[in-house]
């Protein structure tokens, strides 16, 4: 089985959606637009140094979902697509999508941002497998602010990725995959693939991939 990973944010779109989620939130009124917006950037620093807490995070970033509940959220996320992702989606990134699809090759998003924030956005590629962190329910049915399971995080990629394996009746020897993603924090899972590809990498994972001699692809240099 051939499989073909990507990572998300600042792989297969140019911004980062968790964060770009937070600023959108404050536009609309979710949220304080001070301290949010001071919180929001300082996690996001902190992801990028490959600092983050996931979990003091997704308690963060999920609070004005959790207090507007799911309709209002639902319909709030429709306009951030309309407004914010829809637009930042680029033609050589449906396009990197749709080879792999035309090739008879499985696909998947494996995204560190949750599931609320990233579903309908794997959707708008035709992906229906997204492996994300995945967010609690509380007594309501609705968001607790807790992460259910592994996050998909750091190491916590490989994990998942072998449990959605695992749940078709597979094991990393049973599959040829090719892994995407811009991050440090994917080099678990870049390391454990056979075709890991950095793509618009940051400078660590570009040194790494150098070194290494691994596939460097600018997604996004491309279409200038």
């Amino acid at each position: 089985m051939k499989l073909a990973l990507f990572d998300l944010d600042h792989t297969l779109i140019p911004i980062d959606s968790d964060h770009a989620w937070g600023e959108f939130a404050t536009r609309i009124g979710w949220a304080d637009p001070v301290e949010f917006k001071r919180r929001n950037d300082a996690f996001y620093e902190q992801y990028k140094a490959g600092t983050l807490d996931i979990h003091e995070y997704i308690r963060f970033t999920t609070e004005p979902v959790r207090r507007h509940g799911p309709g209002a959220s639902a319909e709030a996320h429709t306009r951030f697509m309309r407004e914010v992702v829809g637009p930042a989606i680029t033609p050589q990134a449906r396009a990197l999508v749709e080879a792999h699809r035309k090739a008879g090759e499985q696909i998947a998003i494996v995204t560190a941002t949750n599931e609320f924030v990233t579903r309908p956005i794997a959707h708008s590629f035709g992906v229906q497998e997204l492996i994300a962190v995945e967010l609690a329910r509380g007594p309501g049915g609705w968001y607790s602010g807790d992460i259910a399971g592994t996050p998909s995080f750091r190491e916590g990629k490989v994990t998942r990725v072998a449990e959605w394996l695992a749940a078709r009746g597979r094991g990393w020897g049973d599959v040829d995959i090719t892994f995407y993603s811009d991050s440090r924090n994917d080099l678990p899972l870049l390391e454990k693939v056979q075709h890991p590809v950095a793509t618009n990498p940051d400078d660590t994972l570009r040194a790494t991939a150098l070194a290494r001699g691994w596939r460097i692809l600018e997604l996004f240099k491309e279409q200038q």
